[in-house]
């Protein structure tokens, strides 16, 4: 079997989103939705201490290097850093500037992302991402956080977007398969959100991208246009809105096949993840072609990974996902970077039982505990190669 090559140059990572890994984040609209303050359906358990990364992040960042990797993407969060309309913490714009400045002193390559899900108190009790004034309020933050960018490649306006539009509607619930549509007058401040802050990172002389999060929407026989249209206000939209930036990021961790009817059951036979998804590797090859069909920007796979508690399914998980980046690069398709999600076991909105980490940690010391995962894919990176 022939090894699967990747250029030189090529990121080669793992990603967190700051609420999820830093614990304490106590000025955010999430913790306060844990702690029953603010709508939103109840949580398994709240995030408390989290990875304790708000302190720990050079180790955590040290493992990653130590094992081959040479980038991570983390959040950089706006509640710590505007706690109240219009206050801007000096103190957390040096920290995570210090994280900007580790990474490099490390050896990887930061990829920051300016909002990853979470909002600050205020924006929230004021109506979150559904009022007009949050786009302006949205670039008066990416202007006080330039700082933190400066001399920074690789950043990320909105993680997801897509799920923000979901997300942004406290009564609306998941189904069981598919996902809703999405507030559409959210979509659109998002998008315009997208645009300002993409223009203040540009200005500061950084690459200015978004990352979606794809489904895979696979069309049965007969159900294309169908397919089509569920995935026009759920993906398609926000890959479009990507056009005229200088990257797009990817995401991807299962598939939804679409019958006439809509989404089809996962079958009963299917392996399932720790979160209930389909086992599914090469969804992420399905959301680097369409990204590519429908918008021809440079890709990075900013997240893809597996909620398992069995290292080894992860490992294999991981190498069926590279496989298909490296198949689409194969038919011309230009991918950047590979970033694993995630770095760390983590806070996945609600619990931490589905475990996506290449890192686990001890509850009680926080002692970190790198799998053997971790190594496999450090392995990976130094040889730029993957076995196909």
């Amino acid at each position: 079997m022939t090894d699967i090559r990747f250029p030189d140059g090529f990121l080669w990572g793992a990603s967190t989103a700051a609420h999820q890994v830093e614990g304490n984040n106590v000025n955010s609209d999430w913790w306060q939705r844990e702690h029953g303050h603010l709508p939103g359906a109840p949580v398994e358990s709240p995030s408390g201490d989290a990875a304790d990364s708000f302190h720990r992040y050079p180790e955590d960042m040290a493992l990653l290097a130590d094992a081959g990797l040479n980038s991570y993407r983390f959040s950089i969060e706006w509640a710590r850093i505007e706690p109240e309309e219009g206050f801007v913490s000096r103190a957390m714009i040096d920290h995570y500037r210090r994280m900007v400045d580790t990474a490099r002193g490390l050896g990887l390559e930061p990829m920051v992302t300016l909002h990853h899900f979470t909002n600050p108190i205020w924006f929230a009790r004021d109506g979150g991402w559904l009022t007009d004034a949050s786009v302006d309020r949205f670039a008066r933050f990416v202007e006080a956080a330039l700082p933190i960018i400066d001399g920074v490649d690789l950043v990320c306006t909105i993680n997801e977007p897509n799920m923000v539009s979901v997300l942004a509607d406290p009564e609306v619930g998941f189904p069981s398969i598919g996902l809703p549509p999405g507030v559409p007058h959210v979509t659109d401040r998002l998008i315009a959100a997208h645009k300002r802050a993409a223009g203040l990172v540009r200005g500061a002389g950084s690459k200015a991208g978004w990352s979606v999060a794809t489904q895979a929407y696979q069309a049965e026989p007969g159900a294309e246009r169908v397919a089509a249209d569920y995935g026009w206000s759920r993906e398609d939209v926000f890959l479009d809105a990507a056009s005229g930036d200088d990257w797009v990021g990817v995401q991807a961790y299962t598939r939804t096949k679409i019958g006439a009817d809509g989404p089809l059951p996962i079958p009963d036979a299917a392996e399932r993840t720790l979160t209930g998804w389909e086992y599914y590797p090469a969804a992420i090859g399905d959301g680097i072609r369409n990204s590519w069909a429908r918008n021809g920007l440079p890709v990075y796979v900013t997240e893809n990974g597996i909620a398992t508690a069995d290292d080894a399914r992860r490992v294999d998980y991981t190498r069926g996902a590279l496989q298909a980046v490296g198949a689409a690069m194969a038919d011309g398709v230009d991918v950047r970077g590979y970033l694993h999600w995630s770095a760390l076991d983590n806070y996945e909105w609600g619990s931490f039982r589905p475990t996506f980490g290449l890192i686990g940690w001890d509850p009680q010391t926080f002692e970190r505990r790198p799998k053997p995962s971790l190594a496999w894919l450090g392995e990976v990176a130094r040889a730029g190669a993957v076995e196909g």
